[in-house]
Parts: C-alpha cells; structure tokens; sequence
C-alpha cells in the first residue's frame, strides 16, 4: 500500500506562497516573474548535471520524485509479527513449511532472504548476499542523494550568471537611463530562483532522500537478524523481544531503566 508524503509538497508549495506573500507586501510580484531567467536557472543547472553525471542517473530524478512522494511504508510492528509467525511455523512444520509464505510477502528483500532460509544456505552466506544487496541499495541511495545536492550547488551558480547577462544587457542600454532599474531588477531575478530552488527545492529533496535511506537500512537490518534468528531456530518469544529492542531504538527509547541524577 502506497503512502502519500503531503509533507514534501506541502512544505515546498507553504515556502513558496510565504515567499510571494511577503513580496507582495512591498512591491509588485510581476517584477520577481521572469520565464527567461527561470529558464538559465533550471534548464542550465539541469545541462550541468547531464554533464556530471550519466545519462541513466540523470532520467533517474523522475522516479525518484515519484519514489518521494509516493512509499511504501513498513510497519515495523508488523513485521515482527510477521517474524514471530514465522518462526513457530517452522519450529511447528519445519523451514520448508515456509516456502508457501515467501509469495505473501510486499518486499523483495524480504522474498530474496526467505528463500534463502528455506533453501537451507548456510548462515555466513545468507548474510553476505543479504548484506552485499544493502550495500549496493545504499550506494544507489548516495548517489540520488548527491545528485539534488550537486543540482542545489548548480541553481545558485546559474542564477549568478543569469545576473551577469542581465547586467551585460543592461549597460549596453546606457543611453536610455529609464531602462536601467527594471533592467537591474530583471537581472537579479536570476540570483533569486537560484537561492529559491536550491535551499527550498533541490537541498531538502536531498535531506529527505537521505533520511529514507537510513529508514530503509533500518528496516533490512531488522529482516536480515530476523531471518538469521529463524535460520538458527530461535525461540519465537525471543525473537520477539530481540526485532523489538529495534523498535526501542529507532523511538529512542531505553532498553533498560538508568537512574539519571
């Protein structure tokens, strides 16, 4: 079931009204509205990451954003349940037992590690296969990540060189003094849509995707010990309470009473 992130744009379209809001109240929003500037800005920045990255990350942004917006969430509870389930089928019916759930389940990672257990591959393996494909996930997430904070490091960059060619236009209009302040205004519009879309767009896209990643990491690192503790035929309560100190964790919670002083 996929989960709308209202967080993501809601936060990008709230900036950007308060923004033009706070405009208005002192000049004319108009004069901030500029298709050839936004075209330097954006389309420049955008040709700049075609040039530093590769063609197939650079196609990448489109189901990313899509993949920002719209996710999957994991319940974490949930699955422990599911863990908890699992392993008294197999202390019940045995490991083969659970090759009929492996179809039931949402996540691939999920699917690729069950088979693994009820194909009887040894433990070290297990781990390594499972812990090579989070490795190789991470690095694909870093490279996302690094893309919309190189695109954020871009804007500002192209909005500067927005503003030099509006300046050179604007001194080869010398001879008519009337031209120059909206030619001005009209040349740092450029530097705005940079530092716009870098601090309130491209940067905190960046920030978000990261901490995805880490929630992801999270949630494979509790399915790789979960299956590991199935693997090794670990009492189920046990299992239960072990994938549940997990969740203490991520909720900063303590696992243990401290006196604190």
């Amino acid at each position: 079931m996929q989960k709308w992130d209202i967080l993501t744009p809601l936060g990008i379209g709230l900036g950007c009204t308060i923004i033009f809001l706070a405009i208005s109240m002192g000049s004319n929003v108009g004069v901030f509205l500029s298709l050839s500037g936004f075209l330097i800005t954006v389309g420049g920045s955008f040709c700049a990451l075609m040039v530093n990255y590769k063609w197939e990350q650079v196609i990448m942004v489109f189901k990313i954003l899509k993949k920002l917006i719209f996710s999957a969430p994991v319940n974490q509870e949930e699955l422990t349940d599911i863990f908890i389930a699992l392993a008294r089928k197999s202390r019940k019916e045995g490991i083969l037992a659970l090759e009929d759930d492996i179809e039931l389940l949402d996540d691939r990672f999920f699917q690729k590690g069950l088979r693994l257990v009820v194909d009887a591959i040894d433990i070290e393996h297990i781990k390594e296969i499972l812990a090579t494909d989070m490795h190789a996930a991470a690095f694909r997430h870093q490279i996302s990540q690094g893309l919309f904070r190189t695109w954020g490091g871009f804007c500002p960059a192209f909005g500067m060189m927005g503003t030099l060619i509006g300046l050179i236009q604007m001194l080869s209009k010398l001879n008519d003094p009337s031209a120059l302040g909206p030619s001005m205004a009209l040349a740092l519009v450029t530097t705005f849509y940079g530092v716009l879309l870098a601090n309130l767009v491209f940067i905190p896209i960046a920030g978000k995707l990261e901490l995805l990643s880490e929630e992801e990491y999270f949630t494979k690192q509790i399915i790789l010990d979960g299956l590991i503790a199935i693997q090794g035929g670990m009492n189920p309560r046990i299992l239960g309470e072990k994938l549940g100190s997990y969740l203490r964790q991520e909720n900063g919670k303590e696992e243990s009473e401290s006196n604190v002083f």
